[in-house]
């Protein structure tokens, strides 16, 4: 019996023909239980129009992905995306855990890594088991040093090609490498610094600058 997969307090604003919210309540592979302008849960299969001109392309237990007029938007775990308008910088609006804590799933070259957004830290920081999973060869990397609280340890500097979060997406991101102490992925200052950050609340929206 495939496993439903709860997936709570997302919503997506898109601006297609007209305005159309959308919130994942639940995923299976291959479908998605959405509430769409607010109406009862409806289980929705790949391939199926959720609202006029708008498709729902994919659904995993990362997200559900929908298409209108030619493009694509993931609803991802624990994103509000939010758009006013359909032109504009690239936004995300992330919402914070029960620790206040800002935890998003993005892309990194095109892999999918769950990253907690961390502004004391210089940059995307990713263990080595990510790095591999993500197909980058770290070790040819510049071989650097940094400070935590278990003392100084070595980390590998790295370029990657792209970082995606919500709609934003970045080229050429600076990042360290950790072989040991890193339990999850966090998003740096190399990524944040190249955004406006908003904080109002429990939620902080990211706005693309360059």
């Amino acid at each position: 019996m495939r496993k439903l997969i709860l997936v709570a307090g997302l919503f997506m604003t898109a601006h297609f023909a007209h305005a159309v919210d959308i919130s994942v309540v639940g995923l299976f592979p291959g479908k998605a239980v959405l509430v769409i302008d607010g109406s009862a849960p409806k289980t929705y299969s790949v391939g199926n129009s959720i609202s006029d001109g708008v498709r729902l392309i994919s659904a995993n237990q990362s997200g559900a992905t929908v298409e209108a007029n030619g493009k694509r938007r993931t609803i991802a775990i624990g994103e509000h995306i939010n758009r006013t308008a359909p032109t504009g910088p690239a936004s995300v609006t992330l919402q914070a855990d029960g620790r206040g804590h800002f935890i998003t799933q993005g892309q990194i070259n095109g892999g999918i890594v769950t990253m907690l957004v961390d502004t004391g830290a210089t940059a995307v920081a990713l263990s080595a088991a990510d790095a591999i999973r993500l197909g980058i060869d770290y070790k040819k990397g510049q071989i650097g040093y940094s400070n935590t609280a278990n003392g100084v340890i070595s980390i590998y500097r790295v370029k990657l090609d792209t970082v995606k979060i919500g709609d934003i997406v970045l080229n050429g991101v600076d990042a360290s490498i950790h072989e040991s102490g890193l339990s999850l992925a966090l998003l740096g200052m190399s990524f944040l610094n190249r955004t406006e950050m908003r904080r109002e609340g429990e939620q902080m929206t990211l706005i693309k600058r360059y």
